[in-house]
């Protein structure tokens, strides 16, 4: 795992240890802070890791500088976990320079103590790098998902370092598919990016990719048309899969019993169906399926004259990725007062490019014949 090429080599590390990325999406199986460190006249780190893998990671490094020091420490990102040995590489070695962007050096500062005077270099868009017979380019990726962000294209070996792009959750000993991880780190990390990851695509269109190396998950290699194109399609707002995604929120198992049978009306009729409990579900899935999906229902119970909260708090996680460009339709439940209804259509409808079914089924307490009618009719409408 230790060369990439005989002149890249993968000073990373897997942290197995971590519950929360980001204090909030769960990683059962980790996740990887990928650095790496080109060899040539001049050798440069890519990146750090968190502060999480110090020892391991700076351990990693001095066994393949082999005795060397580093001329370059190239920052593409400066969120913590790649950026959180900053100061201690610097400090480590006092006559290295520190590459990044305008905007790389005011984050710096923000988070470190350590005099960056005569150790600066700045660059811009298109800007290059020579190490010897490797040469960095330099393209802008701002707000992918920071405003700093930018990647690195190495011409003579056609590498390209993409920063947080292409990255996905788990360790990289993970025994798991690249796609549904990479997925829900998209939608959950970059998701509410996609015209700028539109426009890094495009400029990366222009170049000839044989590696990406990313800052979270596998180093890729092969089939590379095959995550690109997941990149454009997700960073397009379109579906990946035709089907339906049934997001319910009960409190006492009679909405559940509706998503249910809307589930299996779907199911006979051939459509790819897949339910979640928002109250009980990881969050971050949730949020993947939708985007995944062409449609999606969701169904929940009237509180406090309002909306359930789970309901409430996944419908304002896909307002904040902007979730856009698909066909919903809506269930409520209601004893008295139903209003789960009107409060899940005020919150979609501050989403761009969706159809919202104008028909709401209304449950009233359980299950009835005329429930199983209506959810008969909604099953026809999502089958169109």
């Amino acid at each position: 795992m230790h060369t990439v090429t005989p002149s890249v080599r993968y000073i990373g590390v897997d942290d197995r240890t971590i519950d929360l990325f980001e204090s909030q999406y769960k990683v059962p199986n980790g996740v990887s802070y990928n650095s790496y460190l080109l060899l040539d006249e001049k050798t440069a780190v890519m990146d750090t890791v968190d502060r999480r893998g110090t020892t391991e990671w700076l351990q990693n490094l001095e066994r393949e500088l082999d005795g060397r020091t580093p001329d370059y420490l190239v920052c593409l990102h400066m969120e913590p976990d790649h950026a959180g040995n900053v100061q201690t590489l610097a400090e480590k070695y006092p006559e290295m320079q520190i590459v990044g962007n305008a905007k790389t050096f005011t984050l710096m500062e923000q988070f470190f103590t350590f005099d960056l005077t005569g150790r600066k270099v700045v660059v811009k868009e298109g800007d290059t790098l020579s190490l010897g017979s490797h040469t960095l380019t330099f393209v802008m990726a701002p707000m992918v998902h920071w405003p700093e962000v930018m990647v690195a294209y190495e011409s003579s070996e056609k590498i390209l370092f993409s920063a947080d792009g292409f990255g996905k959750f788990g360790a990289l000993d993970a025994d798991e598919a690249w796609d549904c991880e990479a997925r829900r780190y998209y939608f959950n990390i970059v998701g509410k990016y996609g015209a700028q990851v539109q426009a890094l695509l495009k400029k990366a269109a222009g170049l000839d990719i044989a590696i990406i190396c990313p800052l979270h998950g596998p180093i890729l290699k092969e089939d590379l048309g095959h995550y690109i194109g997941l990149y454009d399609k997700w960073s397009r707002y379109e579906p990946e899969v035709e089907g339906v995604f049934i997001a319910y929120a009960s409190i006492h198992g009679n909405t559940a019993q509706a998503a249910r049978y809307l589930t299996e009306r779907l199911e006979e009729r051939g459509m790819k169906v897949t339910l979640a409990d928002v109250s009980r579900a990881d969050m971050a899935e949730c949020v993947e399926d939708a985007f995944k999906y062409s449609k999606m229902v969701c169904a929940a119970a009237s509180y406090d004259a309002g909306l359930f909260p789970p309901m409430e708090d996944f419908l304002h996680h896909l307002r904040a990725k902007t979730y856009r460009s698909r066909k919903v339709a809506l269930v409520e439940n209601g004893s008295w007062a139903p209003s789960a209804g009107k409060c899940m259509r005020a919150i979609l409808g501050e989403m761009k490019d969706l159809t919202v079914r104008e028909e709401l089924v209304s449950i009233r307490s359980s299950v009835k014949p005329e429930t199983k009618a209506a959810l008969d009719e909604l099953a026809a409408w999502l089958a169109e």
